[in-house]
């Protein structure tokens, strides 16, 4: 059922035209969201909270190694996209093959263009555009002490981490 949430880019414009004709507020993030942790999905109910309607578009594979090197992905882009889309808080994913979403972004035209706190607002890509047609750009706050890149090293290093030794939430 979740996997219906999963949409080409074309599909998404005229979803986007139908829920602007209804006055429903989209919001739109995206990004590699390769490991999902709680960074992200506090992230993203932030995110979710701003609109009627969150957007996310995933970088494709392509994409994600061209950024973050030849061991990414972990997961493939469609089980990136299924993971995604099972999450209650967003309304549709997306798979992207640049690796700047400006495009992207330039087509669904959202209300709310996000990214997490280690963007700022001038560095959002898209902003532009988003601003230029009256929409709001935010830079979210960062959650500290949990990333894709340091699951990966403290699974590399072998490091496991107990609900003792973890870094408070």
């Amino acid at each position: 059922m979740s996997r219906e949430k999963i949409k080409n880019l074309a599909e998404l414009v005229g979803i986007r035209r139908s829920l602007r004709d209804a006055g429903r507020r989209v919001v739109f993030t995206n990004g590699c969201f390769d490991l999902l942790h709680p960074g992200h999905t506090r992230y993203l109910e932030h995110a979710a909270a701003l609109g009627d309607a969150l957007v996310v578009a995933l970088n494709s594979d392509r994409a994600v190694q061209a950024l973050k090197g030849a061991s990414r992905p972990i997961l493939r882009e469609d089980e990136r996209a299924e993971v995604m889309a099972a999450l209650e808080c967003v309304a549709f994913v997306t798979i992207f093959d640049d690796v700047s979403p400006f495009s992207t972004i330039a087509a669904i035209e959202p209300d709310v263009l996000v990214k997490g706190g280690d963007w700022g607002v001038d560095a959002i890509i898209g902003r532009d555009v988003v601003e230029a047609a009256g929409g709001q750009v935010l830079s979210l706050p960062f959650v500290d002490g949990v990333s894709t890149s340091e699951i990966v090293a403290r699974i590399r290093d072998g490091r496991i981490e107990t609900s003792e030794s973890a870094p408070p939430t």
